[in-house]
């Protein structure tokens, strides 16, 4: 499967951040959906079946934890690849992430948008 074939759901609540990472992915081939809080993330993770969900953490209605349990929990939506994308750095937030099978735990300050679009790549080949 090549790239333009490959789907990235973007959960992320600043629309300007957002913006920057659907404009990178797009550029590289991917097919992108945007959605900004944890309740419309579980609706579209389940009718879209991406290949990889960028999971920010902070975000309203359902906060991005508990959309990664929901997530793993759930037979069909289990086998999607999460790589959390935030600002939170807290040694807890990384560690509970991975436990709950998250593949990639990344701080948005830590990283460019392109250095995140190769995390991307490296995620979904």
């Amino acid at each position: 499967m090549s790239q333009q074939e490959k789907k990235i759901l973007v959960i992320e609540d600043d629309r300007f951040i957002s913006e920057v990472y659907l404009a990178k992915l797009s550029k590289e081939g991917f097919e992108t959906i945007l959605v900004s809080n944890g309740e419309d993330a579980l609706k579209k993770a389940r009718e879209e079946s991406p290949d990889l969900i960028l999971l920010d953490i902070f975000m309203p209605k359902i906060g991005g934890m508990d959309v990664l349990r929901l997530l793993k929990e759930k037979e069909e939506t289990r086998g999607i690849p999460v790589v959390m994308l935030t600002n939170a750095t807290e040694k807890e937030y990384i560690d509970n992430a991975m436990e709950m099978g998250a593949c990639d735990y990344l701080v948005k300050s830590n990283y460019t948008p392109e250095e995140i679009v190769h995390k991307v790549l490296e995620h979904c080949n």
